[in-house]
């Protein structure tokens, strides 16, 4: 704005997508500064609920990452013993 570049001299000039200085001038107007960190990508969502899931859902999901933490971090222990057992039949040969 102080130099008074168009929205495609600036997006030239810092190497920008095509209209995003025009969304990011919109947002600030809009929102202010702090609009500018607010994280924007994806779709939104079309029933208005703004990303709420269903609650069974929610917890499926949540048991479902505990239940791969878990399986990653006894393979992760597998293949220490199973690397450490090598080792050990190698220096013993």
């Amino acid at each position: 704005m102080k130099e008074k570049l168009s929205y495609h001299e600036t997006e030239c000039r810092f190497e920008l997508p095509d209209k995003r200085a025009a969304n990011w001038e919109r947002i600030y107007l809009e929102e202010g500064p702090g609009g500018l960190y607010i994280e924007r990508r994806g779709r939104n969502s079309k029933n208005g609920s703004k990303g709420k899931i269903n609650k069974k859902v929610e917890e499926d999901l949540l048991s479902e990452v505990q239940r791969l933490r878990a399986e990653n971090a006894y393979l992760k222990k597998l293949n220490a013993l199973v690397s450490k057992r090598v080792q050990h039949e190698r220096k013993h040969k």
